[in-house]
């Protein structure tokens, strides 16, 4: 592979001006391609696939060949770390994950650190595979999901609209809910240093339920939890690339960026440009953040709004991304024309 300074997506991150910004996007790997659906009817479940390190590899390779991106990000899921400390988990048709919930300082008994690395040893495997697989002008990113976002899953049992539990838990008993919150800060910080010595060169941690918290919870349980996670890598790799989104936190996000240390943030959708512009992208680098929704109409509106995103942003630096991830019922081909239209794209 070349030095990674070749790479267009490192050359962002490291606040270099570029000719046009790197694009990836959230979830490029999933069911809006028919050789993704096709491969997942293969590995027989989804799990299967994340834990399959050759089919891992073969979807993360997937959009690369269709769309050239400047990054990669490996195929897996941020619920793999409660699967290996412990606790139950299956995906089920149309319900999404369903785990055994952790409610209460008592039952993280169940809960360990013993097997964490032999268990999610398939998924180092298929970084080390995409190191050498990936186009040689392409970044390879590795991700996990923050600590609240997996906590709310852990303790909830499954997608939530209210996070009850989790909130009771966290108000009624804050040093219980810390212990479990530990366990996630040290366990997500051994699992992307592992991807690290396994190829990924910038990492993203996902912290989709963030804006559920008042600020002050926010600075304990989001703030806090991806500052040591930071620390924690950077003691083994000074100055490696963190990508933070802590998605629909408003003006939460500047204490975000000025405290965790992170290298970037991820806008979601939204993330007012100007203000992004004036208070956020003087700091770190920032990446997104077209409306997934505008993906899925595609045609003049969604060229219209990338132009402005690239024409907002062009003075400092941009990862061209989406707020969120591509949702299943994305046309391939609008795909195409947001690849070609970053592509032909100049800062002017």
């Amino acid at each position: 592979m070349p030095n990674s300074t070749d790479k267009r997506f490192l050359k962002a991150l490291n606040k270099e001006k570029l000719d046009r910004p790197p694009f990836w996007l959230m979830r490029q790997a999933g069911r809006y391609l028919p050789e993704y659906r096709q491969t997942r009817a293969d590995a027989g479940s989804f799990l299967d696939l994340c834990y399959t390190p050759k089919l891992a590899e073969e979807v993360t390779l997937q959009p690369l060949r269709r769309y050239d991106m400047d990054a990669a990000i490996l195929f897996a899921d941020i619920l793999l770390i409660p699967d290996a400390l412990g606790q139950p988990l299956a995906y089920k048709e149309g319900e999404g994950p369903v785990l055994d919930p952790v409610r209460s300082a008592k039952e993280l008994s169940s809960l360990s650190m013993d097997r964490l690395h032999d268990h999610l040893a398939p998924v180092y495997e298929t970084v080390s595979r995409l190191s050498s697989s990936i186009p040689s002008h392409c970044s390879l990113i590795g991700f996990a999901g923050a600590p609240w976002t997996v906590a709310t899953y852990m303790v909830e049992g499954r997608g939530s609209k209210d996070y009850a539990n989790i909130k009771k838990w966290m108000y009624s008993d804050p040093a219980g809910f810390q212990q479990l919150m530990d366990i996630l800060v040290v366990s997500t910080a051994e699992y992307l240093i592992h991807q690290i010595k396994a190829g990924a060169e910038a990492v993203q941690i996902f912290d989709t339920w963030a804006g559920v918290l008042p600020d002050v919870e926010f600075r304990r349980w989001v703030i806090e939890p991806t500052k040591r996670i930071v620390e924690l890598i950077r003691k083994d790799y000074p100055d490696f690339p963190v990508i933070g989104f802590p998605k629909g936190v408003a003006g939460n996000l500047m204490e975000f960026v000025k405290e965790t240390g992170v290298t970037g943030v991820s806008l979601d959708a939204s993330a007012p440009l100007e203000w992004a512009k004036r208070e956020i992208q003087p700091h770190v680098t920032v990446q997104g953040n077209l409306d997934p929704i505008l993906l899925v109409a595609g045609g003049q509106a969604m060229v219209d709004r990338i132009h402005q995103i690239l024409e907002t942003f062009k003075d400092g630096s941009h990862i061209f991304n989406l707020g969120h991830g591509i949702i299943p019922q994305t046309p391939p081909e609008n795909v195409g024309l947001l690849a070609d239209t970053l592509k032909n794209w100049k800062a002017s």
